[in-house]
């Protein structure tokens, strides 16, 4: 049986030798970190353009969802892997976001859209830093 995603990742960063941490840490040199990482991202989303251009060229459909399916789990392995480095739990974290997500829908349980098709926040929403600084918190946030 296969490891869950984020015992894969613990194995592959301890591999590479890579930062883990078992709860949440913010290193000295943070700003230094998310540098690199900004930089590792944007090599990933550059990728797009080259997806881009194997659609606008009539590429198979099976290419180019190779493709996107390739770039989407790259960006969550990088993601998931600064996660850890970080100390953070991320699977929380997610599911802090996506039930602040769910708040964003109408009194009525239903989207609110713009004249555009923009999704709108409605009456219940609630931003999800405040209850990811309360789950930090309980974790205790150390300095390094």
């Amino acid at each position: 049986m296969t490891k869950p995603f984020s015992q894969r990742i613990a194995a592959m960063n301890a591999m590479y030798r890579l930062p883990a941490n078992d709860g949440p840490t913010l290193p000295a040199d943070v700003a230094d970190r998310l540098i690199k990482f900004k930089a590792t991202l944007l090599d990933e989303v550059h990728e797009i353009d080259e997806i881009v251009v194997l659609s606008k060229n009539g590429a198979a459909a099976i290419d180019i969802a190779v493709a996107i399916a390739d770039l989407l789990g790259d960006i969550m392995v990088y993601c998931r892997s600064e996660a850890l480095k970080y100390g953070l739990p991320l699977e929380e974290v997610l599911d802090v976001i996506m039930d602040s997500n769910e708040s964003k829908l109408g009194a009525d349980g239903t989207p609110i859209y713009d004249a555009n098709g923009k999704f709108l926040k409605g009456p219940n929403y609630w931003r999800p830093e405040p209850k990811i600084k309360a789950l930090l918190e309980k974790r205790g946030l150390r300095n390094i």
